[in-house]
């Protein structure tokens, strides 16, 4: 793993969608692709998001800092190229589209990590102190047991923790994101760390005030772990308020970056599947769109080292 802190931060774009991406780009509500040619699509649908990274590289974003998240089930030859050029990887060990973590590839999984050796190997977490008691402490330990064997690896783990609220909680206050969902991420991190779930970096939904930042940031450092990072996650947000989340964490110490995914390509892959864009085109905007956020976060942190790479047009 590269040096990751306050002045090397990660900037990371995300197509490790796989359900979901399905359904709402492709059309196909089960999830599943409906034969080999619709998997093929899908394949090459990240391959043209890949190439919005490299033209976004080619406009000065930087190389050490670039860094892609993307699964093995429709991105293994986006990870092979992602890994050739030298860039950052990382890679989603869970199942996709369900409530509570499952691994993707069973008790092989560790095998499927070693084969394609990614910087970083990422679950996504769905989280609340609300929901089922047993339900979390049965996610929690099969987390935990994850957690044990990347770190017996020397492994870099990242947990994207999601949030969501309930009907009550929702009801609590007229903003949930902004009034409510900060202090269960609190809690819901303590729940894990106690539990023995121990990522390197945390991937969290944005924060709308600083204060409520640097609380989580203490939660995630707690009893000792003053090595963890977080990230700030996309969410598919609008630009606007992706910026202010963005803004909100730059500043903050402990806070090294984001990992940003359908806001960057949604539109733009959308309009190539169902409108025949020219891919050119989307590539171009896919670029605009990346590198807009990392400049965000580098007027908002200016002191980053390599947040763009001199000389570059």
């Amino acid at each position: 793993m590269a040096d990751l802190d306050e002045q090397h931060p990660l900037f990371l774009l995300a197509m490790d969608q796989r359900s979901s991406l399905l359904e709402h780009t492709y059309g196909d509500e089960s999830g599943e692709p409906a034969d080999e040619a619709d998997a093929q699509r899908v394949r090459a649908g990240k391959q043209l998001v890949y190439r919005g990274v490299l033209t976004a590289l080619a406009a000065g974003a930087s190389r050490t800092r670039t860094g892609v998240l993307v699964d093995e089930r429709y991105g293994a030859d986006v990870a092979r190229l992602v890994r050739e050029a030298g860039l950052q990887l990382a890679m989603p060990i869970e199942r996709s589209g369900r409530d509570w973590f499952e691994l993707e590839y069973g008790d092989d999984w560790i095998a499927h990590v070693d084969s394609f050796d990614p910087d970083f190997v990422k679950v996504l977490v769905r989280d609340n102190p609300a929901f089922d008691a047993d339900d979390r402490t049965a996610q929690a330990e099969r987390l935990a047991e994850v957690s044990r064997t990347l770190h017996d690896a020397d492994r870099a783990f990242l947990v994207e923790l999601l949030v969501p609220g309930t009907d009550e909680q929702q009801a609590q206050a007229d903003d949930y994101d902004r009034d409510v969902r900060p202090g269960l991420v609190v809690e819901s991190i303590g729940f894990l760390q106690e539990h023995g779930v121990e990522p390197d970096v945390w991937k969290l939904e944005g924060l709308d005030r600083a204060e409520d930042a640097e609380r989580v940031v203490a939660a995630a450092r707690a009893g000792g772990r003053d090595g963890v990072q977080c990230i700030v996650l996309g969410r598919d947000a609008p630009e606007e308020q992706l910026d202010h989340w963005l803004r909100t964490a730059a500043p903050v110490d402990g806070f090294v970056g984001f990992a940003i995914g359908r806001s960057n390509w949604e539109d733009a892959l959308d309009d190539v599947v169902q409108q025949g864009l020219d891919h050119e085109a989307a590539e171009q905007v896919i670029a605009a769109n990346y590198r807009h956020f990392v400049d965000t976060w580098l007027e908002a942190r200016p002191d980053v080292v390599d947040g763009v790479d001199a000389g570059a047009a």
